[in-house]
């Protein structure tokens, strides 16, 4: 049995899957263009006439270095396509698009603000170190 034909039959998502997997693999082993920094492949969304993947990559580093990333992703997007043909050997290869995700940045963020509000908060019935000023400098004027 041809395994391209079984791919061609399969749902947009496993076809996804299997495009994430390959693809996180290439720029790990092949990709070697210097402009990709720390990258990994969060998704791949493929729409349902398999006619484009979006892949969703995570860049770890400063503004200016993604920018480098995204860069170099962009311009290896032929070699990608081409290879993810060869591999899942499907006929009608979807059009790779890198697109910057920034969700994982995101969710850092917000747990570093909520470690920093729980940590100005203390433990209930405590009162925080400008509390205790602003109350001591109260109980002196009233004396």
């Amino acid at each position: 049995m041809n395994c391209g034909v079984v791919l061609v039959a399969m749902r947009p998502d496993k076809i996804a899957a299997s495009i994430r997997e390959f693809v996180s693999e290439l720029m790990l082993r092949r990709l070697k263009d210097p402009r990709i920094g720390f990258a990994s492949v969060v998704s791949v969304e493929v729409n349902r006439d398999l006619s484009i993947a979006k892949v969703r990559v995570s860049v770890l580093g400063s503004d200016e270095e993604k920018a480098k990333t995204m860069e170099g992703l962009r311009s290896a997007q032929g070699l990608v396509r081409s290879e993810v043909g060869k591999a899942l050997r499907i006929r009608h290869v979807p059009d790779i698009q890198f697109v910057l995700d920034e969700g994982i940045e995101h969710s850092m963020r917000v747990s570093q603000l909520l470690s920093e509000i729980k940590g100005s908060e203390g433990e209930p019935g405590e009162q925080r170190p400008e509390e205790q000023e602003s109350a001591q400098e109260e109980s002196d004027q009233e004396e």
